[in-house]
């Protein structure tokens, strides 16, 4: 059988799940292929979304156009804003997630969505011709035309789940891996490599002792994931912090010689930020513990997530280091923790666009790339739906800049830098990260989701007025002084150290009525007292740009650029990078290759 679509997306992850429903929005003709329907959108970890850096990319996520902050606040069971004791530059917004809601909410939205067919099939193949992707082959033996695919395949690419010795083929427990497709990415040019991801045991929580453990409560004025979501009625319910102990460790090292990361059996590399609990006691020989946060799965179940104690020992050794933690004494696992190897396509063979250099109109996202995180392979898995249809249009890519959104950041680290282990979004990865807040993610983005027609009309027009209530605001509080501070105006009086918004009303009860919107007031609190700093930046941000604007030619051969090391030339020559700017950012291209390249290219421009 045949089938013809625009774009097949392959993969229902939360990759999949956004890059489908951008695509179907935008109006092209979409499939999503899945091996399992009623596993879209699956939380195959922790039942979270957001958190420091992820929570940014969720925002900006949704002020394009997304669905995961819509579905995170109509199934968020708590939310908080982390980091508030700091700058905003640093805060975050994490919400926990009932699991099956989340599941099963994604599931209805993308089920629901015009031109968008979800079909349950295990893509083998990819079908070539010309260097152009034109569909794909799946193990049943259909054949799907498509004029563009995007690959979002999670941990499925011959996942190989290990606990202790035993060893079982999944993409994720009880789930089929997608053994073949690796091999038809590879007849078509494209490198293969292996990772390693890992996931703690879960527990039934009537065993739980809570009195052991310290309660973390939600906000008590919880905000919205989303910026349409106008407020939150969800139930919220505490998660609760304990710690391992010098017998959890004890337990752990006397079983090390049974445990696949330090057996020889497990070789891939494992993310760097979120170690197994056996990495981390061998890392951290002086810490005598290491938190564990309990996250309830959801509303309708007593299964909680032991988020921490990441692991791939042998049951029996789970068993005893469960029950060394402190509130887990009579805990019962319900399902075992385990680790999983999985391919991924190195990114350094992706456009800005991630669209591949090797094959014409396919696309990867997520996992694949190498990334570890929900918030990461979402963020993908809409870029990459937005621009197979752009391209499928004949129009150029959205290519979102490193002072532009984490989003940006991502991207470009992706496929400028390539990663040797699951990457992770951090607040520290992006240099304008004053600039690139959560709670300005609307101001910056909502204008590129708008034209894309993924934000509608109403939207849009409620962003413009808030940009003209705070430019208003602003002028007001710059002309306006109190009787009580005569010598200074309401700007410069809530520039001064530990003075809010809400104190600068006090002395002036006009500025209240001026400005009696939450949101507004935080832009405005933010914008005059760190004024400076964004100005600083700002600075900074006109050199990289310029940067960014000297375009390096497509076909570029550095082979015949004699002054640049061998290094640089090798590695020019793979990333094939844009610019100026993202050429200076590959590693092993020194300051010197950059002033050559930057002589060349000026060079060649005054000879044409």
């Amino acid at each position: 059988m045949k089938y013809e679509f625009d774009i097949i997306v392959v993969g229902a992850g939360h990759a999949g799940c956004e890059a489908a429903l951008a695509a179907a929005r935008m109006g092209m003709e979409t499939s999503l292929l899945t091996i399992r329907r009623d596993r879209i959108a699956q939380m195959s970890c922790n039942p979270a979304i957001g958190g420091l850096a992820k929570g940014q990319l969720v925002r900006e996520l949704d002020a394009l156009g997304g669905e995961m902050a819509k579905v995170t606040d109509a199934t968020g069971i708590q939310f908080r804003m982390l980091n508030l004791r700091k700058g905003p530059a640093m805060r975050s917004p994490r919400a926990q997630a009932d699991r099956k809601l989340y599941r099963e909410e994604m599931r209805r939205r993308v089920e629901a969505q015009e031109r968008l067919t979800v079909l349950d099939e295990v893509v083998d193949d990819l079908l070539v011709k010309n260097g152009k992707v034109t569909g794909v082959r799946t193990h049943s033996g259909s054949e799907y035309a498509a004029r563009a695919v995007i690959l979002t395949t999670g941990t499925f690419l011959k996942g190989l789940i290990h606990i202790g010795e035993h060893q079982e083929v999944g993409g994720r427990f009880g789930e089929p891996a997608a053994e073949r497709l690796s091999d038809s990415l590879t007849a078509h040019g494209l490198k293969i490599r292996r990772l390693k991801t890992g996931t703690p045991p879960r527990l039934e929580g009537k065993t739980i002792d809570y009195s052991k453990m310290r309660e973390q409560p939600g906000d008590p004025d919880p905000k919205p994931f989303s910026f349409s979501t106008k407020k939150l009625n969800r139930p919220q319910v505490p998660c609760y912090l304990t710690w391992t102990t010098p017998e959890t460790h004890e337990i752990l090292r006397k079983n090390l010689d049974r445990a696949p990361l330090f057996t020889g059996q497990i070789q891939s590399a494992g993310p760097r930020y979120c170690p197994s609990v056996e990495l981390k006691i061998v890392r951290f020989p002086d810490k005598d513990k290491h938190q564990v946060f309990i996250e309830p799965e959801g509303l309708d179940t007593t299964e909680v997530y032991c988020n921490g104690l990441a692991t791939s020992v042998p049951k029996d050794v789970q068993e005893k280091m469960v029950h060394s933690v402190p509130g887990l004494e009579a805990a019962e696992i319900t399902m075992y923790g385990y680790a999983i190897e999985y391919d991924f396509a190195p990114p350094t063979q992706l456009k800005p666009s991630l669209e591949t250099k090797g094959i014409k109109n396919l696309f990867h996202a997520g996992q694949i790339n190498g990334t570890s995180g929900y918030e990461e392979a979402a963020v993908q898995g809409f870029m990459a739906g937005i621009n197979a249809v752009l391209k499928l249009r004949g129009e150029g890519p959205l290519i979102l800049r490193r002072d532009e959104a984490y989003i940006g950041v991502l991207i470009d680290d992706l496929v400028t830098k390539g990663t040797e282990e699951p990457y992770r979004m951090f607040t520290s990865r992006a240099e304008y990260r004053l600039l690139l807040r959560q709670d300005n993610a609307d101001r910056r983005l909502m204008a590129h989701g708008h034209g894309l027609g993924l934000i509608g009309g109403e939207q849009f027009a409620a962003l413009q007025e808030k940009e003209q209530r705070i430019a208003e605001t602003i002028a007001f509080m710059e002309s306006t002084r109190s009787k009580d501070l005569p010598e200074v105006d309401l700007a410069q009086y809530l520039r001064r150290p530990h003075v809010t918004f809400e104190d600068v009303v006090q002395i002036s009860p006009r500025l209240g009525e001026v400005c009696p919107d939450p949101g507004v007031r935080e832009q405005v609190q933010i914008e005059l007292k760190y004024a400076g700093y964004i100005q600083r930046q700002m600075a900074q941000i006109r050199k990289f740009r310029k940067m960014e604007k000297w375009r390096i030619p497509d076909g570029l051969d550095y082979e015949h650029i004699q002054d640049l090391k061998r290094e640089a030339r090798a590695k020019l020559n793979e990333v094939r990078p844009r610019s100026l700017g993202q050429a200076s950012r590959i590693s092993g291209v020194t300051p010197a290759d950059i002033s050559v390249l930057m002589v060349y290219l000026t060079s060649k421009a005054n000879r044409t």
